[in-house]
């Protein structure tokens, strides 16, 4: 049976969240100078966690620890991030969508190889893919096999800039694996599936402001997104397939950081009890088990990229933008697979 959550969601217990619109955008902003001793720390991050990295840099500058620290923040498509921290953009801690986005700065010689060999192997959240609807679902639609009907829009961004499109295909494909489908089937349902997508944004954030605009039936999501909009009023449901995927987003501060010792106290922190509950408040699922304030439905067929042989399978599988499955399918559509 489906795990479907409606709008009605636990109040924050934070008064405060960023707007929807403001968090939408990939551009940066300033916490300060370093002026009296302070410290002015670079994070830059995939698009979706703009709200709750607000709440943890304020809890980080009450500690002993972040006293003296400010930040510059910058969000955006995980690929884009990752690509623009390799071209030169400053930075002492990323955190990404998906471990290879980690690894394209760790064969550009800015993040240590050892990176994920902490207990939680760098992974400081998790989510899970799940389909938002429209309030009261009036397609019906609440598996995979709703996604590829004729006349269903589904919005999911572009997986040759956005982590989470690729985390979205992922589960697609492997939930419809799960459900019987030879791998040629669940090849086939891919095409189907992206047939079906009128408009690729760049970023998981800028779909969800595509679907809330109107545009789409079905919008794949990371679950903590789905939450967010709803702690945001906006009119959407969403429901976890049984048969989904674990979302894990790594952390790391860099190699070329010029404040090693505060990137890493502050990486550190993230971990803490305190900041693990500010990313459950905001609808991630902790790596710190007891630190979830929400109570998140576990999926009975829940699957992990391992499941296809890992990522660097995966990525010369099906994300080879010139060979890769779905590298092919989105030239025959005429979507661009490079940036």
């Amino acid at each position: 049976m489906k795990v479907s959550r409606g709008s009605l969601l636990p109040a924050l217990a934070l008064a405060a969240v960023v707007p929807l619109a403001l968090s939408a955008c990939g551009g940066s902003s300033s916490g300060g100078s370093k002026g009296g001793g302070k410290v002015k720390l670079s994070l830059v991050a995939y698009s979706t966690p703009q709200a709750a990295y607000e709440k943890i840099i304020a809890a980080f500058q009450q500690t002993a620890a972040g006293k003296n620290i400010t930040f510059s923040q910058s969000y955006g498509a995980s690929g884009d991030q990752s690509r623009a921290v390799a071209d030169g953009l400053p930075a002492d801690v990323v955190e990404f969508s998906l471990a290879p986005d980690m690894q394209r700065l760790v064969d550009a010689d800015i993040v240590a190889a050892d990176w994920d060999t902490n207990e939680h192997k760098g992974i400081v959240t998790n989510s899970v893919v799940v389909i938002a609807t429209r309030k009261g679902n009036p397609k019906g639609i609440k598996d995979w096999p709703d996604l590829v009907k004729p006349g269903v829009e589904v919005i999911t961004p572009n997986p040759f800039t956005s982590g989470g499109a690729r985390w979205n295909l992922m589960a697609a494909y492997g939930g419809t694996l799960a459900e019987g489908a030879s791998e040629a089937d669940a090849n086939a349902y891919l095409a189907d599936l992206l047939k079906n997508v009128p408009v690729q944004d760049n970023s998981a954030r800028d779909s969800l402001q595509t679907f809330i605009g109107g545009k789409g039936d079905a919008l794949l999501s990371y679950e903590n997104d789905a939450i967010f909009a709803q702690q945001n009023n906006q009119a959407l449901d969403y429901t976890v397939p049984d048969n989904t995927i674990l979302i894990e987003n790594p952390v790391a501060v860099t190699k070329t950081s010029t404040h090693p010792k505060e990137a890493q106290a502050f990486v550190d922190f993230l971990y803490s009890d305190t900041a693990q509950k500010l990313f459950s408040d905001n609808g991630y699922r902790p790596v710190v088990a007891s630190d979830a304030t929400m109570d998140f439905p576990t999926p009975s067929g829940l699957f992990d990229i391992t499941k296809f042989g890992g990522w660097t399978t995966v990525m010369t599988k099906f994300f080879d933008p010139d060979n890769g499955i779905v590298g092919k399918i989105e030239q025959g559509l005429g979507v661009p697979t490079s940036k």
